[in-house]
């Protein structure tokens, strides 16, 4: 699996936003999509709401990526 970090700008981050600008999803829309199918796990728990808000320290698996969330500097 591979790994990404993505660092905050702010205290969260929408989910299918992170997809996007983690670039495991090309589009906003498809990372909405890869939620929606139950492609992605946040913390190891599957994850059906597209808009959920991720904090530093999560964890979010989809399509043999790992993204890991760190907090803004």
């Amino acid at each position: 699996m591979q790994t990404r970090e993505f660092k905050l700008r702010d205290d969260h981050v929408r989910l299918c936003d992170l997809l996007k600008l983690a670039g495991v999803a090309d589009s906003g829309g498809r990372g909405k999509q890869l939620v929606a199918a139950g492609a992605v796990t946040v913390d190891g728990q599957p994850e059906s709401r597209k808009t959920a808000k991720i904090r530093a320290g999560q964890q979010v698996d989809c399509e043999g990526v790992r993204i890991v969330v760190r907090a803004p500097d």
